[in-house]
């Protein structure tokens, strides 16, 4: 049984994904912990609320980023995790923190990379007058929003959207999204290599909308 930590900032409705996925489906695993920077993320009560044990280590406590990033690890290796998912945490975490998780650490991340790393990826997209956007489940490594992709899901830039009514139904491929990345995980399904991930039974890597396929 695989034992997974959730990481979040906020509402965490790609852990609320996760978490109802994994028991509807049975995975071979539980999310053993949710653990937050700020004490009124909502994710938290709603976790809680679920029987999962939660943690708070308040990033503005620590002086510096080693500081908060190790203490940060001490409490997520209480758990023992064998995979750390990060469902909207809104802190850079260092190199040696990731390292330390190498491998066994998941994001998602709201465009499909390596295009618009960083925020307001909806907003850039639409002024460079993408026709598509999307979203991308990737392994974590020490460079920003980079890192193998696992899975990437498309969106349709449609004429008159804005940044909310684009993030909207961006949102809605990642609760689809990640919830499968994390499964194929959890179920020994991927392969990682030469910094490119398989997905062994040849599933497909690429959710596309119907609207892309017509």
């Amino acid at each position: 049984m695989k034992r997974i930590v959730i990481l979040l900032s906020g509402r965490g409705s790609n852990m609320q994904a996760v978490v109802e996925r994994c028991a509807a489906e049975g995975w071979p695993a539980r999310v053993v912990g949710v653990v937050s920077n700020k004490a009124d993320a909502a994710g938290l009560a709603w976790a809680a609320e679920r029987g999962i044990a939660t943690a708070v280590v308040d990033h503005k406590a620590f002086q510096t980023r080693e500081a908060f990033d190790a203490e940060l690890a001490r409490v997520i290796d209480l758990w023992g995790p064998d995979l750390l998912v990060l469902a909207g945490f809104m802190r850079i975490l260092g190199a040696g923190f990731v390292r330390h998780y190498e491998g066994r650490m998941l994001n998602v991340h709201p465009s499909l990379l390596p295009a618009f790393t960083g925020l307001h990826t909806h907003r850039r997209a639409i002024e460079a007058g993408c026709k598509l956007a999307g979203v991308t489940v990737h392994f974590v490594t020490p460079e920003l929003d980079h890192g193998p992709i696992v899975a990437q899901a498309v969106v349709p830039v449609l004429p008159g959207d804005d940044e909310e009514s684009l993030s909207a139904r961006v949102l809605e491929r990642e609760h689809l999204l990640y919830p499968r990345a994390v499964r194929w995980f959890v179920e020994g399904r991927l392969q990682l290599a030469d910094g490119i991930v398989t997905q062994l039974d040849g599933e497909s890597q690429v959710l596309w909308p119907a609207s892309v396929l017509s």
